[in-house]
């Protein structure tokens, strides 16, 4: 049996260049990015509501993640690497991931990007009015202010327990 690949996963908060990155690295590497934004927006995007969207994003995001996994186990047992674009935004979010990871024994390297807050938000209006190749939906400033909220960077003991690699690309 093949040793398995490397997961490579890439998490910041909104518009912290994560699509940017993970694309540049995929084809750096020659390795496919796994981006739960696209396949969110891919099956779900015309069915979302209007208002009140927070409960029905969130039972979508755990079935996008559930097959995401799926497929990222099945190149991984070939021998190759993926990367994992996963909005895991929470400190609990990536500890259960990375239990998933440690039940699966998948090597993992974790790279959380860090921008200052003025930087990203520009950035957000900028591709919600180029809608360029990594424009997936419309981040208002409303829901913008709301992610950015739900952030929650990596502590010291997820660091140092992960090797959290930190940048600011």
């Amino acid at each position: 049996m093949r040793d398995p690949g490397t997961i490579h996963l890439v998490e910041g908060p909104v518009g912290a260049g994560k699509s940017t990155y993970c694309a540049r690295l995929s084809l750096a590497r020659g390795i496919p990015h796994l981006n739960l934004d696209e396949w969110m927006v891919t099956l779900f995007s015309p069915d979302r509501p209007q208002d009140d969207f927070l409960p029905w994003y969130m039972e979508r995001k755990e079935r996008c993640l559930q097959q995401i996994w799926q497929v990222a186990c099945s190149i991984l047992d070939t021998g190759s690497d993926v990367i994992l674009e996963l909005g895991l935004v929470q400190r609990a979010a990536r500890e259960a991931f990375y239990a998933l990871v440690d039940a699966n024994d998948y090597p993992l390297e974790v790279t959380v990007l860090q921008v200052p807050i003025e930087v990203r938000r520009e950035r957000v209006r900028r591709r919600n009015e180029e809608r360029g190749s990594t424009y997936r939906m419309t981040v208002t400033d409303e829901v913008f202010q709301m992610a950015d909220a739900a952030w929650q960077p990596p502590d010291e003991q997820e660091v140092t327990a992960r090797r959290v690699l930190e940048i600011d690309p």
